[in-house]
């Protein structure tokens, strides 16, 4: 599944980069009968629906075309929400200061999950200040991060 999702990516960050939006995530759930493609995108102004019909049209037509999925499916384009996640260094970066929560794959410190506001990044590590105590881990050590949503 991994490796198809690379190949997705690989396929649709150019399309959705070159119509001026960053592609977030996609989540890919194969299903006997009916498929599900869904892509979240974001942008520095927001997602409106409009864009997301855009940047759907665009890749619709490519996966019409490259065909990289077998048998049926729906494809569904969106924005991240408030609880966005975190996949790389520029990421990291420009969401530092927020409250994130992020598991590691192995234990760091006796714990693997994470809840805190962001300090930092240095080369390749994180810096997140939890319960009173920073924490240093390495950016590959990280399974999953998201954007903790401050609501009111």
């Amino acid at each position: 599944m991994q490796r198809n999702l690379n190949q997705l990516w690989q396929l649709l960050e150019p399309v959705v980069t070159g119509l001026g939006y960053e592609l977030v995530e996609i989540e890919y759930n194969p299903s006997a009968k009916h498929g599900l493609l869904r892509l979240y995108i974001d942008h520095e102004d927001g997602i409106r629906l409009d864009d997301c019909t855009d940047v759907s049209n665009q890749v619709s037509a490519l996966l019409d075309v490259e065909d990289p999925i077998p048998g049926h499916y729906t494809l569904e384009v969106s924005s991240p929400g408030l609880d966005r996640p975190l996949r790389g260094v520029r990421d990291f970066e420009r969401f530092c200061g927020e409250i994130v929560k992020l598991r590691t794959g192995m234990a760091i410190d006796g714990r693997r999950n994470f809840k805190g506001r962001l300090r930092g990044v240095e080369g390749d590590q994180i810096s997140i200040e939890c319960d009173g105590k920073l924490f240093s881990l390495p950016l590959r050590s990280i399974e999953k991060a998201r954007l903790v949503p401050i609501i009111g």
